[in-house]
């Protein structure tokens, strides 16, 4: 986690982002067999009533998968415990993952089979299934704290999480210079909103003899094989970017570039083979401004 805040105002900003995430970490978390979502997950067959803050977070996610017909797909818990991905980051590193001992099957849309009560907060998740809102909690969380900083008047400021970042207003005269690429090769200018990057190239590992990654295709359940290595999105909101850049990097290069399109946002792709393809408004020079 990173702020960044006016320097006389550093220790309080970061006291209040830091409770902030704090909070959502024990609520979200699908590491911590004690937090909300993990009980969640443990009940899956039956209603459970959960937090308004839980319950905001699967709608959101739920609603992501619904405009990208499943591309995004909040559902894959299981399909990345398969893969290894069952403990910290750390821990993966830490202790490579065993080979899975059964099959696994993608969640044919299992995002579908989610009921939901609004007047209730229940949330009723079929037999089998297991939620993962690692990307999309993150980014939410984060324009959560741009907000926070905001409301108490910690401005301007910007807060990153991993990839994911927004700012509210910016350094006198100047914008917020932002490294972008893997490793980070040039920078680009934010004024406004979020961006949010999703990538392969720190989140991967040996399975038995399998390299695995962390972005999953909800059509087969294994991780996407495409050419694509790394998407970098700029939004309103860190929300937004983390969704379209996983979608992005899902659909692969010429799909994942249209759909950015579509939605009127500037991004780019990095391939494999090194070479970066943009889309909107998004700079090519060294540095240049965005949003």
């Amino acid at each position: 986690m990173e702020v960044l805040v006016q320097e006389s105002q550093l220790r309080e900003a970061f006291v209040l982002v830091k409770r902030l995430f704090e909070t959502w970490e024990a609520i979200m978390s699908r590491f911590r067999p004690n937090s909300e979502l993990s009980r969640l997950n443990q009940a899956a067959g039956h209603p459970v009533v959960v937090s308004s803050l839980l319950f905001h977070v699967i709608s959101e996610a739920l609603e992501a998968a619904r405009v990208t017909d499943g591309s995004f797909d909040p559902t894959l818990g299981l399909q990345l415990s398969a893969l290894g991905y069952d403990r910290t980051w750390d821990a993966v590193l830490a202790h490579e993952p065993e080979a899975p001992h059964v099959a696994f099957s993608p969640s044919a849309a299992g995002w579908r089979k989610i009921h939901l009560s609004q007047r209730t907060h229940t949330v009723h998740c079929p037999p089998g299934m297991a939620l993962d809102l690692g990307g999309i909690a993150k980014g939410m969380a984060v324009d959560a704290a741009i907000a926070q900083l905001q409301r108490v008047g910690l401005v301007p400021a910007l807060v990153n999480a991993g990839g994911d970042l927004a700012v509210v207003g910016h350094p006198p005269d100047q914008g917020w210079p932002i490294a972008v690429g893997d490793p980070p090769g040039r920078r680009v200018i934010l004024w406004h909103g979020a961006l949010a990057t999703s990538g392969i190239g720190r989140h991967r590992w040996r399975q038995g003899s399998q390299m695995r990654h962390h972005i999953v295709d909800p059509a087969t359940g294994q991780s996407v094989e495409n050419d694509v290595w790394r998407v970098t999105v700029a939004a309103l909101t860190a929300k937004q970017a983390e969704v379209a850049a996983k979608v992005a990097f899902v659909r692969g290069p010429a799909r994942g570039l249209r759909f950015l399109a579509d939605l009127g946002l500037s991004g780019e792709i990095e391939l494999k083979n090194g070479e970066v393809r943009t889309v909107g408004d998004w700079p090519s020079g060294q540095e240049d401004r965005s949003q």
